[in-house]
């Protein structure tokens, strides 16, 4: 049988806690996880049952959220991050992910942290979630995914300012992010044979150089390599004519050139079932594509669809890689 998938807390003064509860009132009767934080950070009257280990979650689901228990320093005030809580966040992420090296999870799910308050209450240096598991899991290398039914959609630059993007997007990044997704697509999500839309940096991909010598000096080149040796590659496309509905149907997934680029066609099609999946380590990980929401958490706002798709994307990338 397929283990559990494991929860992480993310930000205690966000909205992951009361998200990992309505998420176990839509899947117990789905799939197996388990969280991993301060029970007490858990709305009022949730009903949990704390297991020691990830594989008693399977059995406890039925009877409530399971529950593994690593206590916090300090207060919770929902909304204030606070940063004695800083380390105990990041430890329960290397607890996630070491449980999931090990096989004792089948995946992980990271609840949303707050890069500042990780950074000023415990010095984590990473830009986020995807830098740090990379670290954990001693890649090199790891491409951020974000996915749902209508759209599959990798940025190759990420969190960086758009005035950085051209100068960071190099031959070797480009190649590098086209090749982990194509691996992704055929082991994670059983697609025998991708198709790949890779778009421009410049507008109209450049238009013959009009526009930016980028496409016709390296981009192009670089796709027409890369089809030798076999890849369905389409591109270099311009951007603004890649992502409406029958141009969806020509690929399996988009190659974009700087964040915005791929994250706002995905989150004006499909904001609440976007899904962050990590492509590169060598274990699941999945996360709802939002933030910590601190403006609503403790409110019973929070919509959990992210959530739950997180969870079950994850469950189901790691039934595709064992098979």
């Amino acid at each position: 049988m397929q283990g559990p998938v494991a929860l992480t807390c993310g930000e205690p003064a966000g909205v992951g806690p009361e998200l990992a509860v309505s998420a176990w009132h839509a899947l117990k009767d789905r799939m197996p996880f388990f969280w991993i934080g301060d029970p007490r950070h858990l709305p009022e009257g949730t009903q949990i049952v704390e297991v020691e280990k990830p594989s008693e979650a399977i059995s406890a689901m039925a009877h409530g959220l399971p529950v593994i228990r690593h206590m916090f320093d300090g207060e919770l005030t929902h909304g204030r991050p606070n940063l004695k809580h800083a380390a105990d966040v990041i430890e329960v992420i290397a607890q996630a992910v070491d449980w999931t090296k090990h096989g004792d999870a089948c995946a992980m799910c990271t609840a949303p942290i707050h890069k500042k308050a990780l950074q000023d209450g415990a010095g984590f240096s990473y830009p986020g979630h995807t830098e740090y598991l990379a670290a954990l899991a001693e890649v090199d290398n790891v491409v951020m995914m974000l996915a749902s039914d209508q759209l599959r959609v990798v940025p190759a630059t990420i969190h960086i300012p758009l005035h950085e993007a051209p100068s960071a997007l190099t031959p070797r990044l480009l190649e590098m992010t086209i090749r982990i997704t194509h691996t992704a697509l055929v082991r994670d999500f059983g697609v025998a044979s991708p198709r790949l839309a890779v778009a421009g940096l410049n507008p109209h991909a450049g238009e013959g150089g009009n526009m930016g010598s980028e496409e016709v000096a390296w981009i192009g080149p670089l796709i027409e390599s890369l089809r030798q040796e076999g890849l369905d590659l389409r591109g270099p496309l311009s951007a603004d004519t890649m992502f409406h509905a029958e141009a969806r149907q020509g690929y399996d997934a988009a190659i974009a050139m700087y964040h915005d680029q791929a994250l706002i066609p995905i989150k004006t099609l499909d904001f609440d079932r976007g899904v962050n999946v990590t492509l590169g380590l060598p274990f699941v990980r999945t996360s709802p594509d939002h933030g910590t929401a601190l403006d609503i958490a403790g409110q019973g706002k929070a919509n959990p669809t992210s959530t739950v798709e997180a969870l079950l994307m994850a469950h189901r990338l790691a039934a595709g890689r064992r098979a």
